[in-house]
Formats: C-alpha cells, sequence, structure tokens
C-alpha cells in the first residue's frame, strides 16, 4: 500500500511533532508500506522542492514568489493552494491509495479537496486541534471570532474525513462530541523507540562534573520552554526547597519564549548556583542530559490543551527509568498511574509541587519498583514498534468509507 503524509513540518527541525513523524515513517517501513511525504510552506524550506534528511526525502511547498501575504487568512489561503497543488502533482507521480494528513487542520483542507477530485481516502490525524494551539502560542483568544471559525474549520474537517485518528482519549473524545462517528475514530498514541532509551544507565560523570552536579540531588526539566509547562511553578518551588535542602539542583535543559523570564525569575529569587540553565542541546545529546536528573518535573499549567492532549516526555522518563512528578492536568493523569509509573501532584500549585518532589526525594527505596513497572508499561503499551501496526485497520476503514468524503473542489 502506498501512502502520502502531509505534513506540517520534519526533520531536520527538531519538535515532538517531527520525532513523532519519523517513528510512524520507519515502522511503516518495517511493516512493508510505501510512504511519501510532504510538508507545507510552513517547514520554511525557501524555493527548494526535495530535501533529503538521513533517510528520509521530504517534498517541500515552496513560499510563493512573490511572498507571503501579511494578512493572516490571505497567508493560509495562499498556503493552502499551495500545498493542495503540491498534493496534485505527487498524486500524480506517486499514485498513493491513502492521503494521510497531519494536523493542523490547514493541511486537512488541502488534502480533503484533493481526496475529493481524485477519489482517495483521507484520514487525518489530529495531534491537537487548530483553536487550542492557537490559544496556547497567544495568537487568538479563546471565544473570540477567530477562535470560533478555528473551532468550525475543524469539525468541519473531522466530518468529511475518511478516517480520524488522534494522540489520546481526551482528543478522541472532544472529536466523537463533534459529531465523527465513535467507530471513525481510532486512538493512536504517542510512543517510543525502547532501543533509544537505556533502562537505568548511569550518569555521564564528565558532564555531571562540567555542570557542577557532582555530589548533588537533580531535579530536572529537557524540553521546550512554553508558558503552559509551568516552569516558573519549579522555580518557586526551588526557592522554597533551596534554604532546607543545599545540594538540591534544578537543571532545565532547553529553551523557549519562557526563558528570559524564566532567567530574570531566577536571579530575582537568587537562585543563580540552584538552577541551571543548560540552552539548547543537540537531540543526539539529549540523553545525556536526561541521566544526569534524578527526578523530573512536569509542572503544567490547565488549560484546554494540557487537559486534552498526553504530553511525550513523561514517556521517555518513563522508559529511562527515572523518577518524575506531572501535574494532574488530563493529559497527564490518562498517562501516569499514581505511584505506580510516576507521581501526580496538584495543578499550578507551587507549594504542591515542591511537596510532591520531597516526597518522591525521599522514597528512594520505591524506585526500583516503579521504574520497573514504568519501563514494562512503555514496552508493553508504548513502544512504536506495538503502536504503528493500529494503521493496518485504520487504512482499511479509510479505504472502505472513501465514498463519504464531500468537501467541496477550489479553484
Amino acid at each position: 500500500m502506498r501512502i502520502l503524509h502531509i505534513l506540517d513540518h520534519s526533520l531536520p527541525l527538531h519538535s515532538g511533532y517531527a520525532f513523532r513523524t519519523a517513528a510512524i515513517l520507519r515502522e511503516q517501513r518495517a511493516l512493508g508500506y510505501e510512504t511519501l511525504h510532504l510538508t507545507t510552506p510552513r517547514q520554511n524550506a525557501g524555493t527548494a522542492h526535495v530535501e533529503d534528511v538521513e533517510e528520509w526525502r521530504f517534498h517541500r511547498t515552496p513560499l510563493p514568489t512573490n511572498g507571503a501575504a501579511r494578512i493572516p487568512v490571505v497567508r493560509y489561503l495562499q498556503e493552502m493552494r499551495a500545498t493542495a497543488r503540491r498534493i496534485d502533482e505527487l498524486v500524480d507521480e506517486f499514485s498513493p491509495d491513502i492521503l494521510h494528513v497531519h494536523s493542523p487542520v490547514l493541511n486537512a483542507l488541502p488534502a480533503l479537496w484533493v481526496g475529493r477530485r481524485r477519489a482517495l481516502p483521507v484520514v487525518y490525524e489530529v495531534r491537537a486541534l487548530w483553536e487550542d494551539a492557537a490559544v496556547d502560542h497567544g495568537t487568538t483568544r479563546e471565544g473570540s471570532v477567530r477562535y470560533r471559525l478555528s473551532h468550525a474549520l475543524e469539525t468541519f474537517a473531522l466530518r468529511r474525513a475518511s478516517h480520524v485518528t488522534t494522540i489520546c482519549e481526551g482528543l478522541r473524545k472532544e472529536i466523537v462530541g463533534r459529531g465523527v462517528p465513535a467507530e471513525r475514530v481510532t486512538v493512536i498514541p504517542n510512543g517510543v523507540d525502547v532501543r533509544e532509551f537505556a533502562f537505568g544507565t548511569a550518569p555521564d560523570l564528565a558532564l555531571r562534573a562540567e555542570l557542577g552536579l557532582i555530589d548533588k540531588r537533580v531535579i530536572g526539566f529537557a524540553g521546550s520552554f512554553y508558558d503552559y509547562e509551568g516552569l516558573d511553578l519549579l522555580v518557586q518551588a526551588m526557592a522554597t526547597l533551596a534554604p532546607r535542602h543545599p545540594d538540591l539542583r534544578a537543571l532545565l535543559v532547553g529553551g523557549g519564549s519562557q526563558e528570559p523570564a524564566l532567567r530574570a525569575e531566577v536571579a530575582a529569587r537568587g537562585l543563580r548556583d540552584q538552577v541551571i540553565f543548560t540552552g539548547r542541546v543537540a537531540h543526539a545529546e539529549v540523553p545525556r542530559y536526561y541521566q544526569l536528573i534524578d527526578v523530573f518535573a512536569y509542572p503544567r499549567r490547565r488549560i484546554r490543551l494540557t487537559e486534552l492532549v498526553t504530553p511525550l516526555k513523561p514517556l521517555e522518563a518513563m522508559a529511562l527509568g527515572r523518577m518524575f512528578v506531572a501535574s494532574d492536568v488530563g493529559g497527564h493523569r490518562e498517562l501516569v498511574r499514581h505511584g505506580e509509573t510516576g507521581y501526580l501532584c496538584r495543578a499550578g500549585d507551587a507549594a504542591a509541587l515542591a511537596q510532591s518532589l520531597v516526597e518522591v526525594l525521599g522514597n528512594v527505596g520505591a524506585w526500583p519498583r516503579i521504574a520497573a513497572q514504568a519501563r514494562a508499561f512503555v514496552e508493553s503499551e508504548r513502544s512504536w514498534a506495538r503502536i504503528v501496526p493500529r494503521y493496518r485497520d485504520v487504512y482499511a476503514n479509510a479505504v472502505a468509507s472513501a465514498p463519504r468524503m464531500t468537501a467541496p473542489a477550489v479553484h
């Protein structure tokens, strides 16, 4: 079977979205699928039509030669028309059996237009709903006209796809609640390649020394510094813990929009020696930093996105056999069994986070049991080798329901 994947962005950009895509493609190839890969203008690949990255060939959608419009609605229409043209070209070249389009809805609409004209089934994979992602990135407000329009477009696409996949139960329930029959929605959750995460590996002593972490207990976070991650709550927790636990350090690996504010708060609280920023590190180097962390902290704030969407980072901690404390937002509750595979604490509460961290650090005797249970959970339920075969039934159902598509053509 030939699958044309239509993506927002891909490698060599580093993001959870790009890494999930690479894992899916790798396992689908192992299953015998023939895959082709197209990214939209948001890859920002300039004028290139093709780019080879590692073992993958990505087809790109160049920006319009006269540049992208500044008005968002006009720019989105430009992007969607350009994407539809590229899908048409690749359908001619590749003759796919299925169009597998990955969120956002700006990708789904062009795929539906082409799918209707070419009588091709469209699988729409929702990793986050567009209106919620826009709120998270500060480009719109919940309840605004733009939010309601985004919600309506998303619902339109969901109802017209041959089949919908999504990454967690929270999103599945939301999608079914918008009128999509339950039998046409399948959860394909986030996973990890367990071969990339060595269980219980000892820390790199040279790196530990370089960062001043010899004989220190380390709380840590690795990822993008977005507001919803709640890293300011971790800084507040450290301000409470540092006077009573002089050997405690917080290691923040990565970067993002909140980094300047976090650095300013660390300085204002006199925590420069207790909170260490590494800056962004190469993806291949991240496991070395993971190995330095005794207890990961995931203090996500309670917003619609974090209530609906399960994150990837706790799975990586489980695969490594590391302890972690996560806030009790819906996405974490769906993923974590408190006291069995990790720990949960009250969201939005720095004092509760501090108390949970102290309790976990003081209960080292339970770590081997929890680590073993967490690793077993990942291997049995969240390894990509077990997850990706679920697409077989999805594709079969999409082919069977293809005549249901009714999206209008665009010129």
